[in-house]
């Protein structure tokens, strides 16, 4: 079957991205991959197979079809924690496949309950507070009851974690918000421990969190967006390199995102090259098509300012962005011919087209590029 592009993830990338971050854990800390949005557009199940390879058995998803997908699909599953989204049948669901979920509110708490009770059999919850994220979480003065609901039923809920989110622990400008969480959650996890309750996870640590704030540790951390070869923004790449005075390449990117010249045609002078006025041939030209457009993922904001790579050239993507498909000016490559290798993300010979030089291009930061990757596109294992 011919497809349009493939993506590729590097399985030498992921273990140097791992020795770096276990380097930073603390002793007896847990990592806890996180790989919601398709594993950060990765590719969940590709990803996973090859984070299970290099030692990884606890993944964090955002909802509840993410952790399905995953338990019926993987041979050995490893321990499952779903961080966001998981409601009603889903919950009695994750009770019996023994997959972890965070409870943030009180009809949540009461629905683990109803199932643990029915099913006889222990929920494994993670107490989330909210601590000035203001987006999900029991707030302090919530914590007695959630604690006296755990009591009561101590038979059908197990309290695997307690957590928080920290808002923006990337960012400097944020000190003092980020500051006052971590303030704010030692204080209601220490409420919950006073009342009697061991958890058996204290987790608020993310990416940016574990190079920034390492203290926040605990005893397990959520990473994201590190593990993929990315820093959480410019910011913390440059504190954390400057501050450890490190090489600022610590980090790999795993993914490369390859597609093929579909056509090649000449061009005169004076041609408006696709659709309407965006691009007027200065010179006569030789342009190439490939078969990849805004439906894949590749922003239409990126028209007329990337680049691509084809026989270790760059190449500038000229006109408009298509649903399906990219001109490229190749007026500069005799020796082209159709099929040729083209890079959109990745290296070829001694250059890269990096997902950093379309946020700066776009405005969009890496998360959201990668997230809006189709789930479509094949994704591989490579070395």
């Amino acid at each position: 079957m011919y497809e349009s592009s493939t993506i590729e993830i590097s399985r030498n990338a992921l273990q140097n991205n791992l020795r770096f971050i276990r380097k930073r854990l603390n002793q007896g800390v847990r990592l806890c991959s996180v790989v919601k949005g398709n594993a950060y557009g990765h590719g969940l199940l590709e990803f996973v197979g090859l984070a299970m390879e290099c030692g990884v058995d606890y993944f964090g998803v955002h909802a509840a079809d993410e952790a399905y997908l995953l338990k019926n699909n993987l041979k050995t599953c490893p321990d499952i924690f779903i961080m966001g989204a998981v409601e009603g049948e889903a919950v009695k669901w994750a009770i019996l496949e023994g997959v972890e979920f965070s409870v943030f509110d009180f009809d949540r708490l009461e629905i683990a309950v109803l199932y643990g009770k029915e099913l006889n059999m222990k929920a494994k919850i993670h107490i989330e507070l909210e601590t000035g994220m203001r987006r999900t979480g029991f707030a302090e003065n919530e914590i007695d009851e959630v604690c006296r609901i755990l009591d009561l039923n101590k038979e059908h809920l197990l309290l695997q974690g307690v957590f928080t989110h920290f808002a923006g622990a990337e960012s400097q400008a944020n000190q003092f918000r980020i500051s006052a969480q971590i303030l704010s959650f030692e204080a209601g996890y220490q409420k919950i421990t006073n009342l009697g309750f061991q958890p058996v996870y204290k987790h608020s640590a993310c990416s940016a969190a574990l190079l920034n704030y390492p203290e926040t540790q605990g005893n397990m951390v959520r990473v994201g967006i590190l593990q993929y070869g990315f820093w959480p923004n410019k910011e913390t790449h440059l504190r954390y390199t400057i501050d450890k005075n490190t090489n600022p390449e610590l980090l790999k990117r795993i993914i490369s995102w390859k597609t093929k010249v579909m056509s090649i045609k000449e061009v005169r002078k004076g041609s408006f090259i696709g659709y309407g006025t965006a691009y007027l041939a200065q010179k006569n030209m030789k342009i190439a098509i490939v078969p990849v457009g805004y439906s894949h993922g590749y922003s239409r904001s990126l028209s007329n300012v990337s680049n691509v790579l084809i026989r270790g050239k760059n190449a500038p993507v000229i006109g408009t962005v298509n649903v399906n498909s990219l001109t490229i000016d190749v007026s500069h490559m005799d020796e082209i011919v159709k099929g040729d290798e083209v890079v959109l993300i990745g290296k070829q010979k001694d250059k890269a087209i990096t997902v950093k030089s379309f946020s700066e291009q776009t405005q969009v930061m890496n998360y959201e590029l990668l997230s809006r990757l189709p789930i479509n596109i094949p994704r591989v294992v490579v070395p």
